[in-house]
């Protein structure tokens, strides 16, 4: 077992089969976890449908309630380094990024990468299908978290990543402590503040085209706020050393094996 891709879910049913057959259709061997948070529009049911379709290849781990889109990840995580996967990827369920770019960001990470990012701030890189001010708030963020953390990320919010292994064992992921806009800074940081290569990938980013946004004014506050707390953290409380993982292979969780592993 090789590359998983971990895909949160909260009311994805319109989109949920058709990425599960973009990502397989790939013929790469990408197996996929779907992490649904009690979706009560069957998101869950429909994964549960497409077992005997993928078999040994999709996977799922159902959590009671919105629990957040960090905690998903970690969730994620930690089954991936449990089941042995040496390169744990992030996507969503909306096609906002495009499943073919997957390999690419898996080539970044098999040839040095610690954490590859495809990004919409790099040469290359673009959106399409975003309203002005939408697009305005990400690129004002993105220079936000540049300025104030010294991270040299262009794209530090980008949801559509590649992590080696060996990052994510060499990271304490209950020291995560965001779970909405400034999860995805954070880990980036912390992959940064670890020593670790980051490389970014250009990718076109589309708005989705189905089901509803999870942005709110919550995970934009919390984007902000989180960006200072970082800049604090690294410069009085050694968060290089809290963000150091000291839990031994023998110590992490262990999984129920899922009716999709069968």
């Amino acid at each position: 077992m090789e590359k998983l891709v971990i895909i949160p879910t909260f009311n994805e049913k319109e989109n949920i089969e058709a990425i599960i057959r973009a990502v397989t259709d790939l013929q790469q061997n990408f197996h996929i976890l779907i992490i649904d948070d009690g979706s009560p529009d069957g998101t869950a049911s429909i994964v549960k449908s497409l077992f005997p379709k993928y078999p040994g290849q999709l996977f799922l781990e159902e959590r009671r309630g919105k629990l957040g889109l960090g905690t998903a990840y970690i969730h994620g995580f930690k089954w991936a380094i449990a089941k042995g996967y040496r390169y744990i990827f992030e996507m969503d369920a909306d096609f906002s990024h495009n499943p073919a770019d997957l390999e690419r960001l898996y080539e970044a990470c098999k040839n040095g990468a610690g954490l590859s990012i495809g990004s919409r701030y790099v040469k290359g890189g673009k959106i399409e299908n975003w309203p002005a001010d939408r697009i305005f708030l990400s690129k004002g963020g993105a220079l936000y978290t540049k300025l104030i953390t010294w991270m040299p990320v262009n794209d530090p919010t980008a949801g559509f990543v590649c992590y080696k292994r060996e990052v994510l064992e060499a990271m304490n992921l209950d020291a995560i402590s965001f779970v909405g806009y400034a999860f995805q800074i954070e880990m980036k940081f912390a992959t940064w503040k670890l020593g670790f290569t980051i490389k970014e990938v250009p990718i076109t980013f589309k708005d989705r085209k189905l089901g509803a946004s999870k942005m709110n004014k919550g995970i934009v506050k919390e984007g902000i706020w989180g960006v200072l707390k970082l800049r604090w953290q690294s410069m009085f409380k050694n968060y290089r050393r809290r963000v150091a993982s000291n839990v031994s292979r023998e110590e992490m969780p262990v999984f129920e094996v899922a009716e999709g592993d069968r």
